[in-house]
């Protein structure tokens, strides 16, 4: 037997937030003109958000409009407490946002990749989802831990937090049971430690974890470092593109190393992300294989990936060499081509950025629908 850890943080982790100011700054130059090219930086720390970054659209937002932006993007997340040092109603911000290069430009718009780099995509027939149990618990407690916090089920709790889940696989990598669930949670001045366990468990932990996985050798660490009342920015330094393991499958699955946020669909660490998931999704979903890991590698002023990689880690019932023809056959994989393909100038990225960028059940990320499905499924035949 083996174990294997996943974590993951609430919308209110400081990583976090500036994932979500960068991706709602995108939104709103996207909503005003669908062909911006945007790059966008974050920083939060202490009362202080710094934005860094280049642009090119035809609209420009005046120095007002994006400060109501990003406070009104901590203001959702729950920074509203004028006694906290970090609250949309004291934060002082730094913009150095500038444009784009005219080089870089030249490049986009030839429809071309806009830098070198790799990109892989997952699924997995382990969760209905199409992702790792592991990484799934730990994400639905920290979103679990979100959502009790904002409907005030548990009204002393505050927006920073992170979770952490431990399973013992077998041999064969199937999951045999929980090892350990570790909840951390910011909260408000004194609250009895012993009353903060009782209610995360009742009300995080057992609504979101099958507890057919649970048994006397699983371990719950509920605030383990005990009293957590200084949180978010006024405790740590946040900054955009740096919970990229999160953003995608969890530890399990190998990462390309480009973040997501802040970033205009022409650039492939995005879009290229974001097809590579719905290649393997849909794959996994004809029952072509069980499990499904698909790399895609561009290089810069080049339309077409440089080369297409699949790992279905001999669970396959057909040749990879056959999948791999029938993608390049069917799928358009020139930047361009999957912009139009997945309509990614639509403004929806800050979702991404607090709920997760794969494993919807609803139809709101095109990424995420199955609808190629037939195109795989006919290699059976």
């Amino acid at each position: 037997m083996k174990k294997f850890s996943t974590e993951s943080v609430t919308k209110g982790h400081p990583d976090k937030i500036a994932d979500q100011i960068s991706d709602a700054l995108l939104d709103y130059y996207l909503k005003n003109d669908s062909n911006s090219k945007v790059a966008i930086e974050t920083i939060v720390s202490d009362n202080k958000v710094i934005i860094l970054g280049e642009i090119k659209t035809k609209f420009l937002f005046e120095s007002e409009q994006i400060n109501e932006i990003i406070k009104k993007v901590i203001k959702n997340i729950g920074y509203d407490d004028e006694k906290e040092n970090f609250c949309y109603q004291k934060v002082t911000i730094f913009n150095f946002v500038h444009e784009q290069s005219s080089e870089l430009n030249k490049v986009v718009e030839n429809k071309s990749a806009n830098d070198q780099g790799l990109m892989f995509g997952y699924a997995t027939k382990e969760t209905d989802l199409f992702l790792p149990l592991n990484f799934v618990i730990a994400r639905n407690l920290s979103l679990k831990l979100t959502e009790v916090r904002e409907q005030k089920i548990i009204p002393f709790l505050k927006p920073d937090g992170k979770t952490q889940v431990t399973l013992v696989y077998d041999e064969n990598n199937n999951p045999l049971y929980i090892d350990s669930i570790v909840v951390s949670t910011q909260h408000e001045p004194n609250i009895k430690q012993e009353h903060l366990r009782q209610v995360i468990m009742e009300k995080v932990i057992k609504p979101v974890v099958d507890f057919n996985l649970v048994n006397d050798k699983t371990k719950f660490y509920i605030n383990p470092s005990h009293s957590f009342i200084i949180g978010g920015p006024s405790a740590d330094t946040g900054l955009t593109g740096r919970k990229i393991i999160q953003d995608a499958y969890g530890g399990e699955v190998r990462h390309g190393g480009g973040s997501f946020s802040g970033k205009d669909p022409s650039k492939v660490d995005r879009s290229g992300a974001y097809i590579a998931r719905y290649l393997a999704k849909n794959i996994v979903a004809a029952k072509l294989v069980d499990k499904c890991e698909i790399q895609l590698s561009y290089i810069i002023g080049l339309k077409q990936p440089a080369a297409i990689f699949i790992n279905t880690f001999k669970t396959n019932k057909i040749s990879e060499t056959l999948i791999i023809d029938t993608i390049k056959k069917n799928f358009d994989l020139t930047p361009s081509g999957i912009i139009k393909k997945l309509n990614l100038t639509k403004p929806l990225f800050q979702i991404t950025a607090c709920e997760g960028h794969f494993g919807r059940k609803d139809n709101l990320f095109s990424w995420e629908q199955i609808d190629s499905v037939p195109i795989f499924s006919k290699l059976l035949k």
